[in-house]
């Protein structure tokens, strides 16, 4: 067929295809996706596993044929049908909508359409209509009357996910902080309510049971929670030093999925429990918001067979159109937001042992801004290093601050470099040249991430990476903090001459109380006052 994703212009149903591909094209091997109609004419498309060369595991019951691709030896027979046509009969329905005709699908279609048996069976399970239950699943009783809420730099995942928990195990969802505009407007979407404030649930019954949604870490969680009252963790994140500590076994559901909502949406089906159509948008627009439109490398295929479940069970009719309007949502606030709130709005602290010092550690605050219009965020950048430079000032655990600018659209990220430690870290860990570029009223360095876009799998197993393979900050950096650090910074905050965070560009942080300012908006803005 010359290249991958040629169309077949056959048109007698069913074919079998037997293609040869070039080694270089990541692998020898290569299976193809169901034969999807458009019109009369059968297309083809190719799938690999995410991040390797391996074959792709696609036969999801939605194949007709499974065609195997191998660089040598003789042409493989092609397995026999996985299921019957009858089963098939409503694969790529969705596809008849005039936009998907009209040009070729995007990766979030795509893994639709090969899903779309695994959303049908998934999809069987859930009830039409609601119904007194009696079943007893794990974590009805444990979480039955628990008020569920997110961390405190509230997402769209921690929002519908703590409402679809809420509603699953039988409790009341809440929020830990003001919501965004990308969850503001899903909410509108979808026509839920915002969750009331946690400080209100807690207010009313001080000793209410709690379970965490979408994190485990300490630094997340909203200080009016007592780790005592914590009865559950539902979550998708990755294990670090700061999780919460409880004084007993509490329920606990950790998947290593693309998103928290996923994992409740799933839940929905497993238990059979009638799945409300706002409660189900509102998990199909975390999951899209969480996984970058299914094209996050944290993806994963349970992700994509629940998107195509909650697909046709709201009869979402083009789901692109869906993401489309979120995301601009999402990027919208962004121009609106201030640099303190670009940068600590999505900040995470990561501990790193050092390899040279197995009693040294070094931290590092993670910041992403995520974006479709990434010119715009980097145009800010003089606004924001000073920002970045003040998490380091105002919080003397920190040695590291990074900011990545995700462009969700080009699937590429550029990381904001506000310091020497930082540029040798990024270096150590990205490789790549730090570029230089005179701003406004200050000198913007940046470091290109090409094809790094998730700070879960992309950005901070590469710091893991550099620092277990001996990065240490630069001498030079060190012995100079240890000399020149100035008694009135010391003074002010009651720092130790040495501390290896410290650079000759800390001259320009940003400085003055941070408040809330409500002179034009009525939610208030949260601003950093002039000092």
């Amino acid at each position: 067929l010359g290249c991958i994703g040629t169309r077949v212009t056959q048109r007698k149903p069913p074919i079998n295809v037997i293609v040869r591909v070039p080694q270089a094209q990541n692998g020898p091997y290569r299976t193809v996706s169901p034969v999807s109609r458009i019109g009369t004419e059968p297309r083809v498309r190719v799938s690999h596993a995410r991040g390797t060369s391996a074959a792709s595991d696609v036969s999801h019951q939605a194949a007709l044929y499974c065609l195997s691709f191998n660089t040598s030896g003789p042409p493989h027979t092609p397995p026999p049908p996985l299921i019957n046509a009858k089963t098939m009969s409503n694969v790529g329905e969705h596809l008849k909508h005039q936009t998907y005709a009209a040009r070729d699908e995007t990766e979030l279609e795509h893994a639709v359409d090969v899903h779309w048996a695994d959303g049908q069976s998934l999809l069987s399970h859930l009830p039409k209509k609601d119904k007194t239950d009696s079943s007893s699943f794990f974590g009805r009783d444990e979480l039955a009357g628990a008020v569920f809420c997110g961390h405190v730099m509230t997402d769209l995942d921690s929002i519908a996910g703590a409402i679809g928990a809420a509603y699953l195990y039988g409790g009341d969802a809440a929020r830990a902080s003001e919501i965004n505009t990308e969850t503001e407007f899903a909410l509108k979407e979808w026509g839920c309510d915002v969750p009331d404030p946690i400080e209100d649930a807690l207010e009313k019954d001080p000793s209410r049971n709690v379970c965490l949604v979408d994190f485990q870490q300490q630094s997340q969680l909203n200080k009016c929670i007592p780790q005592a009252n914590i009865v559950g963790i539902i979550d998708h994140h990755a294990l670090q030093s700061n999780t919460v500590v409880t004084e007993k076994p509490i329920f606990v559901d950790i998947r290593p999925w693309g998103c928290m909502s996923s994992i409740i949406a799933h839940g929905f089906a497993v238990q059979e429990k009638f799945l409300p159509k706002n409660v189900a948008g509102m998990l199909l627009s975390a999951i899209l918001s969480d996984t970058l439109n299914l094209r996050s490398p944290t993806t994963t295929a349970w992700d994509e067979r629940i998107v195509a479940m909650l697909v046709q069970y709201l009869g979402v009719t083009d789901v692109n159109a869906l993401a489309a309007r979120q995301f601009r949502a999402k990027s919208h606030s962004l121009s609106l937001m201030t640099p303190y709130a670009l940068v600590n709005g999505d900040v995470k602290k990561f501990k790193f042992e050092s390899a040279s010092c197995k009693d040294k550690t070094y931290t590092v605050a993670y910041s992403v801004v995520e974006t479709t219009d990434a010119p715009a965020s980097l145009a800010r950048a003089h606004e924001l290093l000073p920002e970045m430079r003040a998490v380091k000032a105002e919080d003397a655990s920190i040695d590291a601050v990074l900011l990545a600018v995700v462009d969700i659209v080009a699937l590429t990220s550029t990381l904001l470099v506000c310091g020497r430690v930082e540029a040798s870290l990024a270096i150590a860990a990205y490789g790549g040249e730090i570029q230089t570029a005179a701003g406004d009223d200050a000198t913007s360095q940046t470091l290109l991430l090409p094809g790094l876009v998730s700070r879960k799998k992309d950005f901070v197993p590469a710091l893991t990476k550099a620092v277990s393979n001996g990065w240490a900050p630069p001498v030079e950096v060190v012995l100079e903090h240890a000399n020149t650090v100035s008694r009135d910074f010391e003074k002010r905050n009651g720092d130790k001459a040495g501390n290896m965070k410290r650079s000759r560009s800390m001259a320009d942080v940003a400085k003055g109380n941070v408040v809330v300012d409500y002179s034009e908006e009525p939610s208030g803005k949260i601003v950093r006052l002039a000092s």
